[in-house]
C-alpha cells in the first residue's frame, strides 16, 4: 500500500511536472513554430483519447454493475458539462493564446495572466483524471491516462512562457506562474486518488466524469488549436499515431 501511494505521488510530481518542463523549453526556444507545436499537441490528443476510453470510460462500464452504461453515460456528460461552464467562467488555451502581444502592454498583461490562470482552473479536472485512474487499481491504465495527460502538458507549458515574457513579466515570475499550474494538477491527481479510494461506490461514476472532461479537452481545445494553423493534415495523423501508439502499449500491458 505504501509503495502504491509513492507511485501515486511520483506520478502526480511528473504529470504536474511536465508543465514545468514545458516551460523551461519555452525559455530555450521562445518562439515555438505552430507546426511543431500542433505536431505535439495533437499526439498527446490521441493519446489522450485512447486513455479515456481504454483507461477510464471501458472500466466504468466494467465496474458499473446493472446500470453501467447509464452511469457511464451520465459521468460522461456530467464531465463536459463541467468543464464547459469552467469554460464560460474562464475561457482556455484555443480562445486566448493567439493574441497578438506588445511588449510593457498592461491590457495584454491581463489578457496573459487570464491565459494562466485558465490553465490552471482547466489543470485540476485534468489531475484529477489521472487520480481517479490509480483509484481503479489498475496501475497499467492509470500511468497511461498519467502520460497522455503530461504530454499534453508539455506544450501547454511551452506557450505559456513567450506571450509573458513579451508582455513584460519578469523570467523568474514567469517560471513561478508556470510552476503553480502544474501543482494545481498534482493537487488534483491526489483528490481524483483519494476520493475514490475512500468512497468505492462512486468509482464508475468518477471514471466517467473523468473520461468525459478528458474528450471534452480534446474536442474543445486540442483539436481547434491544432487544426488553426494550416496544419491539419499533419495534425490528423499524429492524433492517430498518438491513438495507436497507446493501443499497442495497451495490448502489451494487457
Amino acid at each position: 500500500m505504501v509503495m502504491f501511494m509513492e507511485l501515486v505521488l511520483l506520478t502526480a510530481l511528473g504529470v504536474g511536472g511536465a508543465t514545468v518542463i514545458g516551460s523551461l523549453m519555452g525559455f530555450i526556444f521562445k518562439k515555438i513554430s505552430h507546426k511543431f507545436s500542433d505536431i505535439v499537441l495533437s499526439f498527446a490528443a490521441g493519446v489522450m483519447l485512447a486513455a479515456a476510453v481504454l483507461g477510464l470510460i471501458l472500466p466504468s462500464l466494467d465496474h458499473g454493475g446493472k446500470y453501467g452504461i447509464l452511469i457511464t453515460i451520465a459521468g460522461i456528460f456530467a464531465g463536459a458539462v463541467c468543464l464547459n461552464l469552467i469554460d464560460k467562467l474562464v475561457p482556455h488555451l484555443h480562445k486566448l493564446v493567439g493574441a497578438d502581444i506588445e511588449p510593457h502592454n498592461n491590457a495584454n498583461l491581463s489578457k496573459i495572466l487570464l491565459f494562466v490562470t485558465a490553465i490552471a482552473i482547466h489543470n485540476l479536472p485534468e489531475g484529477i483524471a489521472a487520480g481517479v485512474g490509480f483509484g481503479s487499481g489498475d496501475t497499467s491504465q492509470a500511468l497511461i491516462i498519467a502520460g497522455g495527460i503530461a504530454l499534453q502538458n508539455i506544450p501547454e507549458g511551452m506557450v505559456i512562457i513567450g506571450p509573458m515574457l513579451a508582455a513584460g513579466v519578469a523570467p523568474r515570475k514567469t517560471f513561478v506562474c508556470a510552476m503553480i499550474t502544474g501543482l494545481i494538477e498534482v493537487v488534483g491527481t491526489l483528490i481524483g486518488y483519494f476520493a475514490v479510494s475512500i468512497a468505492s461506490a462512486i468509482l464508475p461514476f468518477a471514471l466517467a466524469f473523468a473520461g468525459g472532461t478528458m474528450l471534452y479537452v480534446i474536442s474543445d481545445e486540442m483539436i481547434p488549436e491544432t487544426h488553426a494553423h494550416g496544419n491539419e493534415r499533419g495534425a490528423t495523423y499524429a492524433l492517430l499515431v498518438g491513438f495507436c501508439v497507446m493501443l499497442v502499449t495497451d495490448v502489451l500491458l494487457g
